[in-house]
């Protein structure tokens, strides 16, 4: 233990003592890891998860879970666990690796910038929510162009109030992206913009085209206009890199890391063909992730892209920083119980921020609905505003940056991603491996992770497959742009196989006066069913499937009036284990012989089978195929 110099001389000054080296808890002893271990395995030990003689270290393990990239991810972590030397350390901000930030002073002390995206058609509407945004805190905009929103004809009149040398604009025109930068350059010099001032994105990137309709022109198609933004303008880009397609595909953040620094590298290697240095090269591209609602992975992938980059970029002769727009993620949103979408956006925005993230964009919380309106963008930007004047993330530089946790999660996730990239460039690179349906299959793979994990609720989505609320009412907005047919990735939502139950419960409101139902066979008193009951109605409610219940009963027969009064053939035997041992028999055959068609029973598959029972609901189980077994007995059409 360090013992700490006094200043004596301070003190008979009067003045307060400074030791010349402060040791934080230096009076305590160090913890080991091993005590740490049996510290968890006592708690994990007292709550029934391991056995009372089970191993040392087995607390740990039991609390120990994958991601969908494979990546184990402990409960404890010690400065053992973090990256010190070597291609793994983190450095400092503003260096390479720029594992901590792409700038020396990050964010501080003015925020990131606040970007928001417009995509109506309607110049009108999108000129004046676009002049809302930049009079109350967005401090660029992100505009789609041509089939993803504004006409091409259509930019002077939408742009017609921004100051393009002051708010960036970063379009983002798919098919229509070069006509739409030639559009956006010319609008530039007419209104008189310094070319030396004009600050944006053009948004160029046919391999992100490619991935979303599944063609586009060749990488090459960017160089005519990267070199005149290199030659003519300093504050411009010219490409994005974008893995959003990636993500929206169900892939996982090693996917979208790999992805990104595959399809850099293609626009890196055309850059330097036409004789563009790799610094200048690397200053023409802006890579774009998805932010989510887990942070701890969120910020871990920003700062794992940006050790990626300076390492391809390192190898072709300049270690370079990469500039990242972050964007909350339209997979984990949903359109049923929207405004818990404001949560998520939240937590996605912090996330974004503390990962380092240069530019951020909250989506509005009904955006998986249709087009925004002036409240929930307002609220959108309020949020970033919140997180970066009230919650203070901007004065702190990578605050992520020491957690042994977040560090060795960004090496793991470094890792993963460059294993991604290696298998990318073996089969040809990010285009091939597009072409050849690479990306598409390993996606899916993904893909079907999730699904299965929501579908048995692991993975659990408030307001959608839990707590969801059957009277809640729906939140209307005009449709999206619809989405250029193609044989691209797909775009995939969590909460939709919910949502597609949700749909046809009000179909079935609206038609016969009533929501599908079924019973809860509810044995014994109020403390008997109550947990197992709440556990199915709630389960069933995620569904669209309204769940009355007997209420106390003490016989089959109690049981048996309730159920006809209910005028449902489905119910569902609701109880504790021991009052199944005695009346789940009974009840099932009284409720067959009251007219059943399916009988179910709240709690884990018993061994022996009950007779009469058709099937289960317990922790784990396919909370989909339970409801689509009762909309079959329902027989309620699709």
């Amino acid at each position: 233990m360090s013992t700490p110099q006094v200043d004596t001389d301070a003190l008979d000054r009067g003045a307060p003592a400074e030791p010349d080296e402060l040791v934080l808890a230096g009076e305590f002893p160090a913890a080991t890891r091993e005590e740490w271990a049996k510290l968890v395995d006592g708690v994990v030990r007292k709550a029934g998860r391991i056995p009372e003689d089970a191993a040392d270290g087995a607390g740990v393990d039991a609390l120990t879970w994958a991601t969908p990239d494979g990546i184990r991810v402990r409960p404890l972590y010690t400065a053992e666990d973090t990256p010190t030397d070597g291609a793994a350390a983190p450095g400092v901000p503003g260096r390479a690796p720029f594992v901590r930030g792409a700038r020396a002073a990050g964010v501080v002390p003015q925020g990131w910038d606040v970007r928001q995206r417009h995509a109506d058609p309607d110049p009108d509407a999108t000129k004046t929510a676009i002049m809302a945004d930049l009079e109350n805190g967005v401090t660029s905009v992100w505009l789609g162009v041509g089939p993803n929103g504004t006409a091409v004809a259509d930019l002077p009149a939408v742009l017609a109030e921004v100051y393009l040398d002051l708010a960036p604009v970063v379009l983002d025109a798919g098919p229509a992206a070069e006509e739409a930068a030639v559009a956006f350059l010319a609008l530039a010099d007419d209104r008189g913009v310094a070319a030396a001032d004009l600050v944006g994105t053009l948004g160029l990137d046919p391999i992100g085209l490619r991935a979303r309709t599944g063609e586009g022109p060749d990488t090459d198609s960017v160089v005519p206009l990267a070199r005149r933004v290199a030659e003519q303008h300093p504050k411009l880009r010219a490409i994005v890199v974008d893995a959003l397609p990636v993500h929206e595909a169900g892939g996982s953040d090693a996917q979208e890391l790999g992805f990104s620094i595959a399809a850099g590298l293609a626009y890196l290697r055309a850059l330097r063909a036409a004789g563009l240095d790799v610094a200048t090269a690397a200053r023409l591209l802006e890579f774009r992730y998805a932010a989510t609602g887990e942070q701890f992975p969120t910020i871990a992938k920003l700062r794992a892209a940006r050790r990626l980059w300076s390492r391809v970029t390192e190898v072709c002769g300049a270690a370079s920083a990469q500039h990242q727009h972050a964007v909350s993620s339209s997979v984990m949103q949903s359109r049923r119980d929207p405004w818990v979408n404001l949560l998520r956006g939240t937590v996605a925005g912090f996330a974004a921020g503390v990962g380092g993230a240069d530019a951020v964009t909250v989506a509005p919380f009904d955006a998986a609905i249709g087009q925004a309106e002036p409240f929930s963008r307002r609220i959108a930007r309020n949020t970033q505003a919140l997180l970066i004047q009230e919650s203070h993330l901007a004065r702190v530089i990578d605050p992520a940056g020491g957690s042994w946790f977040v560090e060795h999660l960004t090496d793991d996730l470094a890792q993963a991603g460059w294993a991604f990239f290696q298998e990318i460039e073996a089969a040809g690179g990010a285009v091939a491996a597009l072409d050849r349906g690479l990306i598409a299959q390993r996606t899916a793979e993904i893909r079907e992770q999730r699904v299965a994990a929501v579908a048995k609720r692991r993975v659990p989505l408030t307001g959608v497959s839990e707590f969801s609320n059957l009277d809640e009412a729906p939140v209307e907005r005009s449709p999206h742009p619809e989405r250029p047919p193609g044989g691209g990735l797909p775009v995939f939502r969590l909460a939709e196989p919910f949502e597609a139950y949700r749909d046809r419960s009000d179909a079935h409101l609206e038609s016969a006066g009533a929501r599908p139902t079924a019973f809860l066979a509810t044995l014994g008193p109020l403390a008997a069913y109550t947990a197992r009951a709440g556990f199915a109605r709630n389960l069933l409610q995620a569904g669209g499937i309204a769940a009355p219940d007997a209420g106390p009963t003490e016989t089959p027969e109690d049981v048996v009036t309730a159920f006809t009064e209910a005028g449902t053939p489905v119910a569902v035997l609701c109880s504790t284990d021991v009052l199944y041992a005695e009346r789940a028999e009974a009840t099932a055959a009284a409720l067959r012989e009251a007219g059943a068609r399916t009988v179910l029973l709240a709690g884990k598959p018993a061994d022996p089978p009950i007779p009469g029972v058709d099937g289960y609901l317990y922790a784990g189980c396919d909370a989909l195929a339970v409801i689509d077994d009762v909309y079959g007995a329902l027989e309620v059409a699709k």
